[in-house]
């Protein structure tokens, strides 16, 4: 038997699931919920159906028609990757219902305490399913390639509230009866009763257009929003400065998305709306249909972290819209956003902050090339990820060699062309998910001869970047190259050459800095700039890597406060590997191992996952 995704049991074989009901019992105090899925499948099915898990409780299987039991099995042991594996075994069933519980190690769910919150009086709970964490959620086949629609009801405590990448329906009290078509009879507990208990409410969801399991999402905790736009709401936790630095930082939204229709054809989710999440969150943002999940991090307050959001925008069309088959093919999704996310900040913030946003996106690719010049296959558009876990090789390179690809492809054809290419194809591929060759067939059909004029093999298959890749050229970009340049001769830029400099400016300079330096010029730029001390993330986190590879220890307890008050990997992965990479680190290992031992339970278990592999890889 074959399976479609090196990261997914699911079988090529069987059909795939079209459509999950799921109710889902939050119990805070164990960290665990207790719920039932009913999976439809696109045709019915006799024998064995393979699905994902991880870290769920089984507690039955059974036929949603008759309540009666189906056989399963369930594999005794974890794959290291995909988890365990279900078989449920079908007699012409075209659905089946699932009995279960999640776990307080589910690698999707961070369950945080009164304390670790804002206003530390409830608990909140979210989600992060991508890559191949939904299947910690719920079972199910946990691979793009099976596009599904879903409805959820979510129990939670009446004092919380919640919200979810699908149409929000109801908020209503819970009915007496209404689980016993989910299978409640079948936990060792009386659900119903929990179900039904004084305090709990009801909130209805349906998302009815069918969209990859890692975009699956929900947050539960003590929530308010502010409206920013037509389409948009902005929430947060409960916290009124919070809420309105938000609702500033983000007041464009509304014209990032006309120019996103104008760029690449209708919207089709209806609502944009953006959840700032706690400090512990791991990305920048996650794309997740109708509600866009965000790190706190991109509130600089100079509306530069709208950047981000034009990110997750873009997404709207390309990743969620059209989504990669397995992640195998990540740039067709990650490529296609950074492109398009660029096209849109040149419309709305202007051409020299698209060019800026370009120059680091070439510095971190070629920053990529270094990390993996002993495993070149991650260095590939298309890549063979049997065996490795995407959290592990998760990089810039689907970002930004996918890009370049596509500006590649936009230099030799021209813009317009270019334009009306994206559009046929997104029109095309709407709501599938498909892999590169899919891409490269279409593109050859609809650019007759593109590959006598582009090498498409070096480019999606190749290692390393190619020779026709290309290095963004503008006035600004030039000048910030020059003074990190001049640096390297002793020389630290004066006010009036930075005067007008914003976070992305300053990034851009550090990027573009030696790797290491004389520890009283790393204190000298300090002095003057007190670049350790800035609100940006991106500026500060970038001078304490060159801080701490220069040894200046004066900083240490600076990494230290960065590492404990933020979650997100872009931050942590940089400042841990700086910490315990190369020889002669002894006090930093102790330090960087101290503080993971001190900051783990705030940490979201992918970036747990992250930082040990870091330290298993250089022997912490």
């Amino acid at each position: 038997m074959a399976t479609i995704d090196p990261h997914s049991f699911t079988e090529s074989t069987h059909p795939l699931t079209t459509h999950i009901s799921l109710s889902l019992y939050f119990d805070f105090s164990s960290s665990t919920i207790h719920a039932a899925a009913i999976l439809t499948l696109a045709s019915p099915h006799a024998g064995p159906l393979s699905m994902d898990t991880r870290s769920l409780t089984i507690h039955q299987v059974l036929d949603p028609q008759t309540l009666t039991p189906l056989p399963f099995t369930l594999s005794p042991t974890d794959d290291p990757i995909k988890g365990r594996h279900l078989i449920v075994t079908l007699s012409d069933h075209s659905s089946v219902l699932i009995v279960f519980s999640t776990s307080p190690s589910s690698s999707a769910l961070q369950w945080l305490s009164p304390p670790q919150t804002f206003n530390k009086l409830h608990p909140f709970v979210y989600t992060q399913c991508q890559a191949i964490h939904a299947r910690s959620v719920f079972p199910c086949q946990d691979t793009p390639a099976a596009r599904v629609r879903y409805k959820a009801l979510i129990n939670i405590p009446r004092q919380l509230s919640a919200v979810m990448a699908a149409r929000h329906e109801d908020r209503r009290p819970p009915v007496a009866g209404e689980t016993k078509a989910f299978g409640s009879s079948c936990f060792d507990f009386d659900y119903e009763s929990l179900w039904c208990a004084d305090g709990r409410v009801v909130e209805e969801f349906e998302m009815n257009q069918p969209v990859p399991p890692y975009l699956f999402a929900f947050a539960v905790g003590e929530l308010g929003f502010r409206e920013v736009g037509p389409r948009t709401r902005v929430y947060a936790e409960s916290v009124p400065s919070i809420l309105d630095a938000a609702a500033r930082e983000f007041a464009g939204t509304e014209e990032m998305i006309r120019q996103g229709e104008r760029l690449f054809g209708d919207y089709d989710w209806e609502r944009f709306d953006l959840l700032v999440l706690p400090p512990s969150f791991p990305y920048g943002g996650m794309e997740n249909p109708r509600m866009v999940f965000l790190t706190p991090t991109v509130i600089k307050g100079d509306a530069s972290g709208a950047q981000v959001v034009a990110h997750e925008l873009a997404h709207s069309w390309t990743g969620n819209l059209i989504t990669n088959k397995n992640n195998e093919h990540f740039w067709l999704n990650e490529g296609f956003t950074t492109y398009a996310e660029r096209r849109i900040v040149e419309v709305v913030q202007g051409e020299d902050r698209a060019v800026l946003n370009i120059g680091i996106g070439w510095r971190g690719l070629n920053e990529e090339m270094e990390r993996f010049k002993d495993n070149l296959e991650c260095t590939k558009l298309k890549t063979n990820q049997e065996g490795l876990d995407p959290d592990d090789v998760y990089s810039q390179v689907p970002y930004e060699k996918g890009f370049q690809f596509l500006w590649r492809i936009e230099r030799q054809i021209g813009r317009p062309a270019f334009d009306e290419f994206i559009k046929k194809y997104i029109a095309t591929f709407k709501f599938k998910s498909i892999d590169t060759e899919t891409f490269l067939n279409f593109l050859k059909e609809n650019v007759p001869g593109i590959e006598k004029q582009i090498d498409l093999e070096l480019w999606t298959e190749g290692t390393g970047i190619p020779p026709d890749a290309y290095e963004p050229v503008s006035s600004l970009y030039s000048k910030i190259v020059s003074l990190a340049n001049e640096f390297k001769l002793g020389k630290i830029p004066k006010e009036d050459e930075v005067a007008d400099w914003q976070g992305q400016e300053w990034e851009l300079y550090l990027e573009n800095l030696p790797k290491s330096a004389e520890a009283s010029q790393v204190l000298a730029l300090d002095e003057r700039y007190r670049l350790s001390e800035s609100k940006d993330y991106e500026v500060k986190v970038a001078f304490l890597q060159l801080a701490i590879s220069s040894s200046c220890k004066d900083y240490y307890g600076e990494v230290e406060k960065t590492l404990k008050e933020v979650g997100r990997m872009k931050y942590l992965r940089p400042l841990y590997i700086a910490l315990v990479q190369g020889a002669g680190k002894d006090e930093e290992k102790i330090l960087a191992k101290r503080v993971f031992a001190e900051a783990r339970d705030s940490y979201h278990p992918i970036a747990q996952g992250v930082v040990e592999s870091i330290f298993a890889k250089h022997g912490v």
